[in-house]
């Protein structure tokens, strides 16, 4: 300790960094009639807070977004910049504009208050703000903060300037989804709080200087990862950044003279990965690392430099540390968390650390992103005779601009294209807004109709150095040959900020007849829309396909030139999302999929086939909440291997921010189908059940495939039925006899020994979990209905359904309470940070404030025997059969039951944690103890205290909470049931089959 608090002090009397000289990027502005250019004093004295927003307000009319150039010169402002949904900012000139905050500015003196924030007028901007943002200044309840639908929004080239007195300023909120970015600018802080509060999507050429943080933020507004490339912190007081959930991706990024460079806060979670870190005189620790025995906690470094920076890791919870060795030295595999050991086997924790010293410090490595040409040599296409207007038919004009000039530039407009455009080796193509500047082929044409290879859009030449920046790109709806972009350039080459059409985000102008949606546009229809191919390699940033008319949204064939993918998000498509074949030598950070409710229920996340030498490394692989199917795997691996995982998040909950009649809020909601396996490879006939783990392996492709499934299986484990379409729900009566729901035939079943498998009820009534009452009725929870429903039967006489009405909670005697045994609870998407301490509060602190919530009303079984309480249900789509409902109780694989005062066991999925607590009023649950650090669907407990979680396999706790066994199951088991004969049986309901197991 003594050691830390001297380094500590002499790095806070290291010098004050000096305020570095920033160079502009965009050294004269770009020729664009359609960008709005900010008309403010720029002297660093006069107020120009109100002459920037008139600009972004402007270029924001009409609700599609605009492009506002911010010329050289110094912005002072006095309250809260908002930068709209679409709406991209670019500083222009010979110097990079600043803006300014001065000296002890009214309202960023204390909390949390930005200088520029990005809001959320888009699509769920409806009716009242549920939390408007309080970070702004003034506070304004009607602004919508950003949500996981603000799309394109965007800053560059400017820099930002914190004066002296205000402690509780941050430059830029900054909760935006995809095409959100940061790009070339330098934060001097001061006495500021942070540069960036509530990172979001991607951020490049980022330099921090001082301030309390550089980063300081938690989980994106959608929840997917957060990559910052080619950046650099200095001199923050207490850390270069502090976050958790972020999904922290690092590439080419440098921290300095500060006492920690990532800090994961107290009793939180985050994957983080970092290629080419760089640590130099960090007095306490490069990386802390809390909640240690968490899956949700997966840190990996590659090729870490050290230097100056005695500690390298440190975990709050333990006290445990890594060391470094020597004044500098070289991490160059460094994993903690939940450590898969082989395809098939579950994982356990474990800390690799491969560490070397170094005689000297090497250089800092190359940018990852290659600067774009200057201004100066961009020839605008206008000038060459391209029109842009939707209607002109550019293929020739384009074509020629390409083939005479090596730096196009493309203004604000949608560009008309019959043909392939085919770039030259060195051609770059530069766009500033992807929905805003579209290249596109009209619908039908002859050249892209009926059966063929592919016929790109764009061409790239073989093997050269091309760049592709900032353009959207859709191929129409009826081109079945159409491939947006065919990439076969080299390893220098570049596709940055592009957006492929169709889906999300999508806003097509008048000269697309035949739009996405049009019965006419067929699904699954068009070839890939970005496929590298041919010897084909590059970098890839901040690329967004998610147009559901083409067969992938990623294809990578035949190629061993290197690839470097980063912040890729590919979704919506039929089968799958990314697919490689015949790879070698490419590496995915931060990869995104999703996988829709119609368009994603048979998709697979990516398909790797005859590829070697692949890394994946914070990889997200997400099914939406809304998904009602099963599906086996989100990675299916053919004929290869030397593939290495490294922090894999595969899930299916997502959160909301809504307003009803019952009040605004964050909400979330966890949907029963995310994937069975993360990784299922198919030719060794194995698969991965953990979702979450930090490292895995896979070997090179075997000499022969595997004949039979090797997915192990536990002695004594039968199976009692199968060929279910997906089973959960399950309770027994008081003969041990269970009774469970296959939902998409609305069927509740019945087995037991004498009688084997049968059909106690079909009748179209929704029916999602059950219980048994005292008397040996069912209580069925049921989606039918506004907010759900609850109902009676007797199962001899199904047909007698009573509906049961909701009634005042209130004490019932002997009444067991139910409660849902899995439930999501981490109140995400929401500021929880509090603004006095700048503390967050930990994952078990937030789950114990939703379980402890006493339910107002409840549902009372016939006989009184049953309380169910009336848990809050959200809604999604019309008041019938068509619309989606989500609460605890709906989306549970089944209940718990007990009396009021008893000790019940759940199971928190968002931490993947089990507890125990003791059962009050309402259906509150108090007195939570983490039992176990396993724990997602399901958890049984028998009649000697013996614990059974169902998480990928079973496994078995004694009281005391030491693991004594593990049953592994033929299929994932989602929901577990003691009962049988004296209940002696512990049932096991996976998705398409009834195991068992006697106890």
């Amino acid at each position: 300790m003594k050691a830390i608090l001297a380094a500590t002090t002499a790095l806070m009397l290291l010098p004050v960094p000096a305020l570095a000289k920033s160079t502009s990027v965009y050294l004269t502005r770009p020729d664009d009639p359609r960008a709005i250019v900010a008309a403010g004093v720029g002297d660093g004295r006069a107020d120009d807070s109100a002459a920037l927003q008139r600009a972004i307000d402007t270029a924001a009319q009409g609700g599609r977004g605009g492009v506002v150039f911010v010329p050289s010169g110094r912005y002072r402002i006095s309250r809260t910049i908002l930068v709209r949904s679409g709406v991209r900012v670019f500083g222009v000139g010979p110097t990079r504009p600043v803006i300014v905050l001065g000296d002890n500015t009214l309202g960023y003196g204390e909390g949390l208050a930005a200088m520029v924030a990005f809001t959320g007028e888009d699509q769920y901007r409806v009716g009242k703000a549920p939390v408007p943002p309080r970070t702004t200044v003034p506070f304004d309840p009607s602004i919508f903060d950003a949500t996981s639908s603000t799309f394109y929004s965007a800053l560059s080239n400017i820099d930002f300037e914190i004066g002296q007195g205000n402690a509780g300023a941050v430059a830029v909120r900054f909760r935006v989804a995809q095409h959100g970015y940061l790009r070339h600018v330098d934060f001097h802080l001061g006495s500021g709080l942070a540069g960036i509060y509530q990172a979001g999507n991607e951020c490049e050429d980022l330099r921090f200087y001082g301030g309390r943080y550089g980063i300081l933020t938690e989980k994106t507004s959608p929840a997917w990862q957060f990559t910052l490339i080619d950046s650099e912190f200095d001199g923050q007081r207490e850390a270069a950044i502090r976050e958790h959930e972020v999904d922290l991706t690092l590439v080419n990024v440098a921290m300095r003279n500060t006492p920690v460079g990532i800090e994961i806060n107290r009793g939180q979670s985050d994957s983080l990965w970092g290629k080419d870190v760089r640590f130099e005189n960090i007095a306490q620790a490069g990386v802390v690392i809390s909640e240690e025995n968490n899956v949700f906690t997966q840190i990996g470094f590659e090729n870490a430099v050290a230097v100056n920076t005695p500690t390298f890791a440190r975990f709050r919870d333990s006290g445990r540390t890594v060391a470094g060795q020597g004044r500098a030295y070289r991490v160059a595999d460094f994993s903690y968390a939940l450590k898969v050991p082989a395809l098939g086997q579950m994982g356990d924790y474990a800390t690799t650390a491969v560490i070397k010293p170094l005689s000297s410090a090497p250089k800092r490595r190359a940018n990852a992103i290659r600067a774009l040409p200057p201004v100066s040599q961009w020839a605008n296409v206008r000038s060459l005779g391209v029109k842009g207007d939707d209607a002109t038919d550019d293929t020739a004009a384009l074509q020629r601009a390409i083939d005479t000039h090596r730096v196009l530039y493309l203004p604000l407009g949608r560009y008309r294209v019959s043909d392939t455009l085919k770039l030259r080796p060195d051609t770059v193509l530069i766009a500033l807004h992807p929905s805003l500047t579209h290249i596109y082929l009209p619908d039908e044409l002859p050249g892209y109709a009926g059966v063929g290879g592919p016929k790109a859009l764009i061409e790239s030449a073989k093997g050269g150095n091309a760049i592709v920046h900032g353009v959207g790109l859709w191929t129409g709806g009826v081109n079945p040959r159409a491939t947006a972009l065919l990439w076969k350039a080299g390893e220098a080459s570049e596709v940055n900020d592009v957006k492929i059409q169709g889906g999300g985000g999508t806003d097509l102008g008048t000269g697309s007849k035949i739009g996405f949606g049009d019965p006419r546009a067929r699904f699954d229809g068009q070839h890939p829309s970005i496929w590298v191919t041919d010897g084909g390699g590059g970098t890839f940033s901040a690329i967004w396909s998610p147009n559901t008319l083409a067969q992938a949204g990623f294809y990578v064939s035949n190629t061993k030139t290197p690839g470097h993918v980063y912040e890729l998000s590919a979704e919506h498509h039929y089968r799958a999302e990314i697919v490689l074949d015949g790879v070698e030598n490419w590496e995915f950070l931060a990869p995104q999929t999703e996988q829709e409710v119609a368009d994603g229920v048979n998709a697979v996340s990516t398909e790797m086939r005859n590829s070697r030498n692949i890394l994946f490394a914070n990889y997200h692989g997400y099914r939406v909440t809304r998904t009602a199917k099963p599906m086996d795997a989100a990675v299916k691996l053919y004929n290869s291997g030397e593939i290495r995982f490294r922090n894999v998040h595969v899930n299916a909950e997502s959160g909301f921010a809504s307003c009803d009649a019952k009040g605004c809020g964050t909400y979330l909601r966890a949907s029963k189908y995310p994937v069975e396996n993360a990784i299922k490879d198919m030719t060794r006939q194995q698969e991965v059940r953990e979702r979450e783990f930090a490292s895995l392996d896979v070997p090179a492709v075997p000499a022969q495939a595997a004949t039979a499934s090797m997915v192990p299986v536990t002695q004594g484990v039968r199976t009692l039925a199968s060929g279910f379409y997906s089973i959960a729900g399950g309770a027994v009566d008081a003969k041990g006899k269970l009774f469970f729901i296959d939902r998409f035939f609305q069927r509740i079943h019945g087995w037991s020994a004498g009688e084997g498998l049968t059909i106690v009820a079909d009748a179209p009534l929704d029916p999602v979990n059950l219980a048994v009452d005292r008397s040996g009725d069912l209580l069925v929870l049921s989606s039918a209905g506004r907010d759900g429903t609850v109902y009676s039967i007797d199962p001899k006489q199904p047909a007698a359904v009573r509906v049961i009405q909701p009634t005042p909670t209130r004490s019932r005697g002997n009444a067991v309470t139910l409660l849902p045994v899995n439930s999501w609870h981490n109140s995400e998407f929401n500021d929880r940070i509090d603004p006095k301490t700048y503390q967050f509060p930990t994952m078990t602190e937030l789950f114990a404030r939703e379980v402890g919530e006493v339910k107002q009303s409840e549902y009372v079984s016939p006989d009184g025997s049953l309380t169910l309480p009336a848990f809050r249900v959200w809604n999604q789509g019309p008041d019938n059969h068509q619309g989606w409902r989500w609460s605890d109780t709906l989306d549970a694989h089944g209940f718990v039951a007990a009396k009021p005062g008893e000790r019940a066991f759940v199971t928190n999925p968002s931490q993947n944690i089990t507890y125990s607590g003791l059962v009050g009023a309402g259906g509150s649950l108090t007195d939570l103890k983490p039992f176990a650090n396993r724990g997602g669907e399901s958890v049984v407990r028998d009649a000697a205290g013996n614990v059974y979680v169902a998480n990928g396999q079973v496994f078995v706790y004694a009281p005391d909470g030491s693991l004594t066994r593990r049953i592994d199951v033929p299929q994932r088991p989602l929901q577990l049931v003691i009962g049988g004969e004296n209940g002696r049986t512990l049932f096991m309901l996976a998705h398409h089959a009834l195991y068992a197991i006697d106890l």
